[in-house]
């Protein structure tokens, strides 16, 4: 979206950082409805993390892809694990020229001594947990085969250029509000 299209409605500039749980749900809740009840039309969000819980992401992703704000998100730094699929939720998506991205396969812990089906338990909700955030990445990103390939067994990382041509972002672009414009941390 250009800046010039932005001014047609009522545009706001937003930070968004940190892990991805349900701190992070319960603040980006109580600003969509701050949001909401200013008029605000359209949303530009820079957002900073390295991921957190997947099903926070998940339930992050489906709100905002579902609001009737549009946003804009922005990678300036590093976005990573199920910080992507929340970037993903954007109607329209940038990042930095040095911006970075990071996917992978979701992972767990087990508690030493654990009994097999625990281990089961374990393993079931990991791959459920995979097949939701792998069927976003397929409908919003087109991957290699070599990608997904190193996605399969490893962290895949994507540089802005990768990026671009993902369709992960639509363009190479600063976050840079305009000049007089508040900017609200979430």
């Amino acid at each position: 979206m250009s800046e010039d299209n932005a001014q047609n409605g009522k545009a706001a500039w937003f930070t968004l950082s940190g892990d991805v749980n349900s701190d992070m749900v319960h603040r980006v809740f109580e600003a969509v409805a701050t949001m909401t009840e200013d008029g605000i039309d359209t949303a530009h969000v820079l957002v900073q993390s390295n991921g957190g819980y997947v099903s926070d992401g998940l339930c992050l992703y489906n709100f905002l892809a579902n609001s009737p704000i549009k946003f804009v998100m922005y990678n300036g730094g590093a976005v990573a694990s199920i910080a992507v699929i929340l970037f993903l939720s954007g109607d329209e998506r940038y990042c930095s020229e040095t911006a970075r991205f990071m996917v992978h396969k979701s992972h767990a812990t087990a508690s030493p001594g654990s009994r097999p089906d625990a281990l089961n338990i374990i393993v079931e909700g990991l791959r459920a947990d995979d097949a939701r955030t792998e069927s976003i990445l397929r409908k919003k990103v087109e991957l290699t085969p070599e990608q997904w390939g190193i996605h399969q067994y490893s962290d895949l990382h994507l540089n802005s250029r990768d990026a671009k041509i993902a369709g992960l972002v639509n363009d190479i672009r600063d976050f840079r509000p305009p000049k007089g414009a508040m900017l609200r941390n979430i």
